[in-house]
């Protein structure tokens, strides 16, 4: 994931999850170990778009939604798979049997959030930071069409406890399963209640 896509996962993970829609680029910069001028860049076209509004000493999210559908048409989560194979388990015996240090994403983890799912599912996607030789080991390389994908986690997701909500939406609308459409639908219901 680009380092632009961390500060608007950021920038919705407040708004979204702390009810905090003020922010300041110093301050993004420092807790993300990047230069003010990334955390610029990564506000040029959201300000353009009028999604945010830019003052001196800081900046305002007006519009959570625009940045939401933003982020999701710039995202490209398939340059984030390291690892693909086919799993021929029950989806939730295979979700169950993956390591606990694994981020799930997508169609489990929002089941995992809501305890419910708008549609059933055959594919997992989870974010890891692991040497993938040891979910290689635990699910070996099979033929046929690939049900597990393991994504590369970037260094800070992990400092969420659950995967922010924005990031879950972005990724949703991404994969090009039918049913994917039915989950970002009823979580942009969930948002925005």
């Amino acid at each position: 994931m680009k380092k632009i896509e961390i500060i608007w996962r950021e920038i919705l993970y407040q708004a979204l999850e702390r009810n905090n829609y003020i922010f300041n680029q110093s301050k993004l910069a420092e807790k993300f170990g990047i230069s003010t001028s990334t955390v610029h860049a990564a506000l040029n076209e959201l300000r353009r778009l009028g999604i945010v509004e830019v003052k001196k000493k800081f900046f305002r999210l007006k519009d959570y939604e625009k940045l939401l559908f933003f982020w999701a048409t710039k995202r490209n989560l398939e340059k984030d798979i390291c690892y693909a194979t086919r799993v021929d388990l029950p989806v939730m015996e295979t979700e169950g049997s993956l390591p606990a240090q694994i981020i799930p994403t997508a169609y489990t983890a929002f089941r995992f959030l809501f305890k419910e799912a708008p549609a059933d599912y055959d594919q997992i996607y989870v974010y890891s930071q692991e040497d993938i030789s040891g979910i290689s080991k635990r699910f070996p390389p099979q033929k046929g069409n690939a049900n597990l994908f393991i994504l590369r986690e970037d260094k800070w997701l992990k400092k969420y406890r659950v995967l922010p909500l924005g990031q879950l939406f972005v990724d949703l609308w991404n994969l090009p399963q039918w049913y994917a459409r039915d989950f970002y639908q009823n979580l942009l219901d969930k948002i925005r209640k």
